[in-house]
């Protein structure tokens, strides 16, 4: 099963972000908790969890794109 990545909010006011660095590629395995991205907004950098273990699926946006808060930013098939 498909697990959405969504770019969580982080603050008030913060209303979009972008993608700095991608630390896992689709096709590698993560694990649950593991830091798999980076985005920067005005006020720091977050660094972006993997929701479940399994293998990541797909890649919303690549590094220097903007995404919105709570967009679907990747996808980890689950197991």
């Amino acid at each position: 099963m498909a697990v959405s990545v969504l770019f969580p909010k982080s603050g008030m006011g913060i209303t979009e972000g972008t993608i700095v660095k991608w630390l896992k590629a689709v096709g590698d395995r993560v694990e649950q908790s593991e830091i798999i991205a980076e985005i920067e907004t005005a006020k720091t950098v977050l660094e972006i969890e993997a929701p479940v273990a399994g293998a990541l699926a797909s890649i919303r946006f690549q590094e220097g794109d903007e995404v919105e808060v709570e967009a679907e930013i990747a996808t980890i098939e689950e197991g």
